[in-house]
């Protein structure tokens, strides 16, 4: 039986540190007063944050000798990891994440995730969306054609290759400085202007404490998110990518759609961590209404 969604992509333990008593400078030390192990990766997140919607979801990617724990994780949240692989001599991808109620910064190791390309390419897609959390894979994009494709390539791989890419995408999820990174504006309706041009279909720019914005044809679409008073912003802009498809897959209207991603973005950030703050569909639910 198909599943609603199959996430895929690079898959990471997250250690993440925050309540600093300051920002350090380099040569200096911090000390974080609070201190978590989460599941972590855009793939990881967004699924369990779909799962957590109550959509069945599941996932794709590579972890190392050491990844029972992640994958133990994931299912415990109701994830089906069968398209999960373990590498040889490889650890699993780790990011430590130093997170203010502001900002963030994160220190990471790639690991296992370098076999992610191999195990994408052999895997069996059996859903009717796959959201894609990773660099850009053209031969895959192709041969999943026959799905819906969503596409966060995160700050590391926002470049010209991803721009190239994107008419083969149906959704693309930067936010505000990977947009800035890619097209070289500053200005959120010139990047989506941008975007347009290079063949995007339908991109959604994520702005953080100003909410997201759609181009819709001529129309700039811009939804401002509810107010909270943030944790912890690690993994916000997957938590909005599941809220997004979650509207998406059910058919929603653009607005409503932007309006689910902030919910779930916003309130993913009352707790450490990518996904412990994340809302149930009763949540948001009752906050639609």
């Amino acid at each position: 039986m198909a599943l609603d969604v199959i996430a895929a992509g690079e898959l990471y333990i997250d250690l993440v540190m925050s309540h600093l008593d300051r920002w350090p400078q380099p040569g200096e030390e911090a000390l974080a007063r609070q201190f978590r192990r989460e599941p972590g990766g855009g793939a990881a997140i967004t699924a369990i944050g779909l799962a957590k919607l109550g959509m069945s979801t599941g996932i794709v990617g590579a972890v190392g000798e050491d990844g029972r724990w992640l994958v133990e994780m994931l299912a415990r949240h109701g994830v089906d990891t069968s398209g999960i692989r373990a590498v040889s001599d490889e650890l699993t991808g780790t990011t430590v994440a130093v997170s203010s109620a502001a900002d963030r910064a994160f220190f990471t190791h790639t690991g296992a995730n370098r076999g992610l390309p191999e195990i994408a390419r052999a895997a069996s897609f059996a859903a009717r969306h796959l959201h894609w959390a990773g660099p850009v894979d053209r031969d895959l994009f192709r041969r999943v054609s026959n799905l819906t494709l969503s596409l966060d390539v995160g700050f590391a791989h926002a470049n010209r290759e991803t721009m190239d890419a994107l008419p083969l995408v149906d959704l693309f999820f930067p936010n505000q400085i990977e947009a800035e990174r890619m097209t070289g504006e500053s200005d959120p309706e010139a990047m989506l202007s941008a975007f347009a041009r290079a063949g995007a279909r339908t991109v959604v720019l994520k702005m953080g404490e100003r909410g997201a914005a759609m181009r819709i044809g001529l129309r700039l679409l811009h939804v401002a998110p509810p107010c909270v008073i943030p944790v912890d912003t690690t993994g916000a802009g997957d938590c909005f990518n599941a809220g997004f498809l979650f509207a998406w897959l059910r058919g929603k209207n653009p607005e409503e759609c932007l309006r689910s991603g902030n919910l779930c973005g916003a309130l993913s950030t009352r707790a450490m961590g990518g996904v412990a703050g994340f809302p149930t569909a009763e949540e948001i639910a009752c906050l639609e209404k």
